[in-house]
């Protein structure tokens, strides 16, 4: 038997897909919809909670919960992403120390360049992404790195955001996100670019090809 979560959550549900509720639209308090259907306040919560995690709605810190309007994936291949969005860019100038000295294989106190990105569409944030690069390789303009690398390798993991990354991709703590590392190297081996990437997992998607290769020559007969 369904419980009250799910019977709820079903309910506004049906009335999201059928237009009833429709995109954009303002949910009645969580108190008001918790009188409507005779349950606690807690478990009208636990319902909505089940509808921001299935990307239906949308939860605004002292705004209250609204109906999500439909939103492009976001497509990550080979360190772009599709379709491209509007950029907001922060400079900071640091220094290399622990666990980001070993990521780009520097001495601690290694003057470094940090790139805050967070990507737009319209005026809701899609992406967040945090680029380091040494400072005697920055460039003016993007690419910033003036070096192009030679190898490139991607680390994708799924895992739930920090209370940071929530806060600024304006998403629940509850919904999962990608979390891509990129790491390029230049021919010696140099760490030239390390960029952190989030993306929440309602809306993206990472994309990988493998270009087979054939050996040359082979057995004589």
């Amino acid at each position: 038997m369904p419980s009250l979560r799910d019977t709820i959550a079903a309910d506004l549900r049906t009335q999201i897909t059928t237009g009833h509720l429709k995109p954009g639209e303002r949910l009645p308090s969580e108190s008001q919809l918790a009188s409507h259907y005779k349950v606690s306040t807690p478990t009208m919560r636990n319902a909505l909670a089940l509808l921001q995690t299935e990307g239906l709605i949308d939860k605004l810190h002292g705004k209250g919960n609204y109906v999500r309007r439909p939103v492009r994936r976001l497509t990550y291949e080979g360190g772009l992403l599709t379709p491209t969005l509007h950029l907001t860019v922060r400079t900071t100038q640091l220094r290399a120390q622990g666990p980001l000295a070993a990521l780009l294989k520097v001495r601690s106190r290694t003057p470094l360049t940090e790139f805050l990105c967070i990507g737009h569409e319209g005026e809701s944030p899609h992406s967040l992404a945090r680029i380091y690069i040494p400072r005697d390789l920055v460039a003016a303009e993007p690419p910033w790195c003036r070096q192009r690398p030679a190898e490139v390798r991607d680390k994708v993991t799924a895992r739930l955001p920090t209370s940071e990354e929530a806060a600024t991709l304006r998403i629940t703590p509850t919904l999962a996100i990608l979390a891509i590392t990129r790491i390029s190297t230049d021919p010696t081996g140099r760490v030239i670019e390390a960029a952190h990437l989030v993306l929440p997992g309602d809306r993206a998607e990472a994309l990988f090809t493998t270009h087979q290769t054939t050996g040359e020559g082979g057995a004589e007969g």
